[in-house]
C-alpha cells in the first residue's frame, strides 16, 4: 500500500490525513454548521469518534483517501479535509467531497485544495470523471463544485435529501 501524495499551493499543504489529525477533525465536525447538510453520528461522541477513524485508516484503494488541509505559512493550523474515495466509501464511481472549519469558509481553501486533487484523479490515477452529490442548499459546496469544472447533472434525492449530482470528466 503506497502512501498518498502530498501537494503545496500557494496557500495550502494538502497531506495525507492520520490519527494525529482525529482530535482537529472531530473538533470541526462539533460545530453544527460544518455537518449541516451531511449525514453523521455528529451528536455521539463515541460513534462520532469510530466513524471518523475507521476513515482515517480504512484504504480506499491506490491513489485514493483523505487529505487534511493545513495554511502553509502555519503548518499545524489545520483547515479542514478533502476526499478522494470511492462513492459514499464503497461504490464504483470516485468522489470528491471537502468539510472545512466554518473560520476558514469563504476565503477559496476548498476550490485551492480540490485542483490538484482533481490533477491528481485524472493525470495519475488515469479516472475518467469524478462526481460529487451536494445537498442542493449547501451553496458554499456547490459554488465550489463550479469553480472546479464539475458540472450539474440536475436533482436527486439520497437519504430523503434533495442533491444536485455533479460531475467532471477527464479532458483525455
Amino acid at each position: 500500500m503506497k502512501t498518498l501524495p502530498t501537494f503545496d499551493t500557494e496557500r495550502l499543504t494538502i497531506k495525507p490525513r492520520t490519527l494525529a489529525d482525529l482530535p482537529a477533525c472531530l473538533a470541526m465536525d462539533r460545530d453544527p454548521e460544518v455537518t449541516k447538510f451531511v449525514a453523521g453520528p455528529w451528536d455521539d461522541p463515541v460513534r462520532h469518534e469510530a466513524f471518523v477513524r475507521e476513515r482515517i485508516e480504512t484504504y480506499f484503494g491506490e491513489g485514493l483517501g483523505y487529505w487534511s488541509v493545513f495554511l502553509r505559512k502555519h503548518p499545524n493550523q489545520f483547515l479542514g479535509w478533502i476526499l478522494l474515495i470511492p462513492y459514499d466509501g464503497v461504490g464504483s464511481e470516485i468522489e470528491i467531497g471537502w468539510r472545512f472549519s466554518r473560520s476558514a469558509w469563504g476565503k477559496g481553501f476548498a476550490t485551492e485544495a480540490a485542483r490538484p486533487v482533481l490533477k491528481h484523479a485524472f493525470e495519475t490515477l488515469a479516472l475518467s470523471k469524478v462526481v460529487a452529490d451536494i445537498d442542493q442548499a449547501n451553496l458554499g459546496s456547490i459554488k465550489v463544485a463550479m469553480k472546479i469544472g464539475m458540472k450539474d447533472e440536475g436533482e436527486k434525492e439520497i437519504n430523503h435529501t434533495r442533491c444536485r449530482s455533479f460531475v467532471i470528466r477527464s479532458h483525455t
